[in-house]
């Protein structure tokens, strides 16, 4: 139209152009605004899994009688920092789709979700229209129960039936009640029950089996040390996840699964069974542990536990350790723990200290690195040995290889009667 003041048929093209411009604009704004055209939908569990990946849905349908291209955005929790979670897609006429993706939370918590944002626009692409819906939720972030379908097969597998969870019927030496039976010629007449026998008018006998239940406790230590970060997790989460499996294992196995927490003081105790609410009790303790920068207090556990716990049970202690020095403070309290139960001290392996270690030192300053690495590390072994001439159950581990680990061992105690 510029142009028309020096060739003036220029200007009526220039108004034509105009014209049209506006007219597409027009239907373009008719198209996209003469009905609510598009519904969207959030899907996802009311609670996430800790560590794991967590599948979201956003389901999307189209009102509208001709194809739109759409622009989807989903306002995930501000803690994931993700800026991906905005998706292109065509919809056809009157048609659905739905988007899925994960999300995976290092932090247990509340975790709260914003508006399904979703920009639509029509083959002209003149001007989008912007769709505000669903509504805000919160999500609760447990430990990872996730885990608990992954071991179920390993928890009930016919290897693990032979190492000594059968439960076995022996004359003398039972303690747990199984039934009533008529009595027969060579039963101990101690087991006749006289209740039964007045009111069937015959003697009966009660039937003992050898109690094979037995108690399982997770004491997790809270204290600085289990601040440490593995994979965008920290030591604390790890522990709380396997004690979880573990739990869940051992409640399947028919022994008594129990849980303590601790740093300065005692924090969250659940005596041990193996009841079917059990596992949900144990869920919702773990789901509000929080770790914090003070010094852990043994001596407080040891007359916690002595004080809670009175029968003898496994007791899987949940911590790290600096070096050899920090183990001697608290190597006292550990020795009198491991004389009323049976004591398994599970700490931490640095997976990046060792793959440093194997690498070639570059110059001198890396040189000294990998000694002091060298050095961090052997202490590590050192600590086992000290735990091992102590008579105490120890397992070094990588926080990835937590939960699996902590099974076996488990297992092993179990097959070798050592609780």
């Amino acid at each position: 139209m510029a142009a028309g003041y020096w060739w003036h048929w220029l200007f009526v093209l220039g108004q034509v152009v105009l014209a049209l411009f506006c007219l597409a604009l027009l239907a373009d704004i008719a198209m996209l605004w003469h009905r609510r055209g598009i519904t969207a939908s959030r899907q996802c569990s009311d609670r996430f899994s800790c560590g794991d990946d967590n599948d979201v849905a956003l389901h999307i349908d189209s009102q509208y009688p001709v194809t739109v291209d759409l622009h989807v955005i989903d306002e995930v929790p501000h803690i994931f920092q993700r800026r991906d979670i905005d998706f292109a897609h065509r919809l056809q006429p009157h048609g659905t789709c739905r988007i899925t993706y994960r999300l995976r939370p290092t932090r247990r918590g509340v975790y709260g979700f914003g508006r399904v944002r979703v920009f639509a626009s029509t083959v002209i692409g003149l001007v989008q229209r912007r769709f505000t819906c669903d509504q805000p939720i919160d999500v609760k972030v447990y430990p990872s129960y996730l885990m608990l379908n992954r071991y179920e097969l390993l928890a009930m597998s016919n290897n693990l039936t032979e190492l000594g969870i059968k439960r076995i019927r022996r004359a003398g030496n039972n303690t747990e009640f199984e039934q009533i039976k008529d009595y027969v010629q060579g039963d101990e007449y101690r087991n006749i029950n006289w209740r039964a026998s007045a009111r069937r008018n015959q003697l009966m006998v009660n039937v003992y089996q050898d109690e094979r239940s037995q108690q399982i406790f997770n004491l997790i230590d809270k204290g600085r040390v289990m601040q440490q970060a593995f994979d965008g997790m920290t030591l604390l989460d790890y522990a709380i996840n396997a004690s979880l499996v573990l739990s869940y294992v051992a409640v399947r196995k028919d022994d008594k699964a129990g849980l303590m927490t601790f740093n300065e003081d005692l924090d969250e105790f659940l005596q041990a069974a193996k009841s079917s609410t059990q596992m949900q009790n144990i869920l919702e303790a773990l789901y509000a542990q929080e770790t914090d920068f003070g010094e852990t207090d043994y001596s407080a556990l040891l007359v916690n536990v002595n004080r809670l716990i009175r029968k003898r049970s496994l007791l899987v202690l949940y911590t790290n350790f600096t070096g050899l020095n920090s183990l001697q403070r608290q190597l006292p309290y550990l020795r009198q723990l491991n004389q009323r139960h049976r004591l398994l001290v599970v700490f931490f392996a640095d997976d990046e200290l060792s793959e440093f270690i194997r690498q070639h030192p570059g110059d001198s300053e890396e040189y000294y690195q990998q000694v002091i690495a060298e050095k961090i590390s052997r202490e590590k072994q050192l600590i086992v040995t000290t735990l091992q001439q102590q008579g105490i159950l120890s397992l070094l581990t990588t926080p990835d290889r937590l939960s699996i680990n902590v099974i076996n061992r488990y297992l092993e105690i179990k097959s070798r009667q050592m609780i």
